[in-house]
C-alpha cells in the first residue's frame, strides 16, 4: 500500500550487530563527556543492520541525546524508512525521548542499560539527573504503534554503567560532602 508508515520490519539485529552498534554509541558517549556532556549517546542504522546513519550525544537537560537524533532523523528520512532503522543507545530511553521516537516513527530501539540502572547509578535527588520511575515500554503502552524494544541487554549493561560511573561517581561523592 502506497504511502505506509509500516512498512515490513527486518529482522532483529545479530548479537554481534547489537555489540557493534552498543560500541559506536560508547565511543560517541566518550566523546561526549571529554567535552563536557553526560554520558549518554544513540546511533540510528539503517535498515540493514549495519550502517550508522546518525549518531548524536546529550546536550543538556532538554536535548537528550536520544530525542535530539530522532528529530533530526526525521528531517532526513521518512517515516517509512524509520520505522526500518533501529536507534540504539547506551540507556534506556526517558519518557521524552520515547514520546519523540515515536512521532519519528523510529520502529525498534535497543539499549544497554536501564533507567532504573540509571536511576541507581546516578543517586536519589541527583539534580544533574533527575530520572523518572517511567520505562519506554510502560510510555508506549496503549500507543498505536509496535514499535520494537529490546534491553537492557546482559553484559553490555554492565560496560555502559562501569564507563558512565567515571562521571557519576565524582558527583555522588561531592553530594556525600567526600
Amino acid at each position: 500500500m502506497a504511502g505506509n508508515i509500516f512498512p515490513e520490519r527486518p529482522p532483529p539485529p545479530s548479537k554481534d550487530q547489537t555489540e557493534s552498534a552498543i560500541e559506536a554509541c560508547l565511543v560517541v558517549q566518550r566523546r561526549g563527556v571529554q567535552m563536557g556532556k553526560k554520558p549518554f549517546a544513540a546511533v540510528l542504522v539503517g535498515p540493514d543492520n549495519k550502517t550508522v546513519l546518525l549518531s548524536h550525544s546529550n546536550l543538556d537537560h532538554v536535548n537528550h541525546a536520544e530525542s535530539s537524533l530522532a528529530r533530526l532523523a526525521s528531517s532526513h528520512y521518512t517515516q517509512q524508512f524509520l520505522w526500518q532503522c533501529t536507534l540504539y543507545s547506551t540507556w534506556e530511553p526517558c519518557a521524552m525521548c520515547t514520546a519523540t521516537m515515536y512521532w519519528a516513527n523510529i520502529g525498534r530501539v535497543v539499549y544497554a542499560a536501564s533507567e532504573d540502572q540509571l536511576a541507581k547509578l546516578t543517586g536519589q535527588g541527583n539534580e544533574k539527573n533527575m530520572t523518572m520511575a517511567m520505562p519506554c515500554r510502560k510510555v508506549l503502552e496503549g500507543s498505536q504503534k509496535d514499535i520494537e524494544i529490546i534491553g537492557p541487554l546482559a553484559g553490555l549493561d554492565r560496560k555502559v554503567i562501569d564507563e558512565s560511573d567515571e562521571y557519576w561517581a565524582p558527583l555522588r561523592e561531592a553530594k556525600l560532602g567526600r
